[in-house]
C-alpha cells in the first residue's frame, strides 16, 4: 500500500516524552481505517487498525501508566 501521499500527525505533548511517538494518518476509501507508524522510523513498518481497535490500545496503555 503506498502511504506516501497520506498526512501523518502526532500528539501535540508528543516533545514532552523524549520522542517516544506515534504518528496516525486517516486512509481515505478505507472505512475508517488509521494508519499508526514510530514516528522516529518514518519509513518502518505501518500498522493499520480500526479506531476502535485503537482506543482500546490507548485505554490500556493509559491503564498500566
Amino acid at each position: 500500500m503506498d502511504l506516501s501521499g497520506v498526512t501523518w500527525r502526532k500528539a501535540s505533548r508528543s516533545g514532552e516524552n523524549g520522542g517516544n511517538c506515534v504518528e496516525l494518518a486517516e486512509l481515505a476509501g478505507l472505512d475508517g481505517v488509521v494508519a499508526v507508524r514510530d514516528s522516529k522510523d518514518a519509513d518502518g513498518p505501518v500498522l493499520l487498525v480500526r479506531p476502535a481497535a485503537l482506543r482500546a490500545a490507548v485505554l490500556a496503555a493509559s491503564a498500566t501508566r
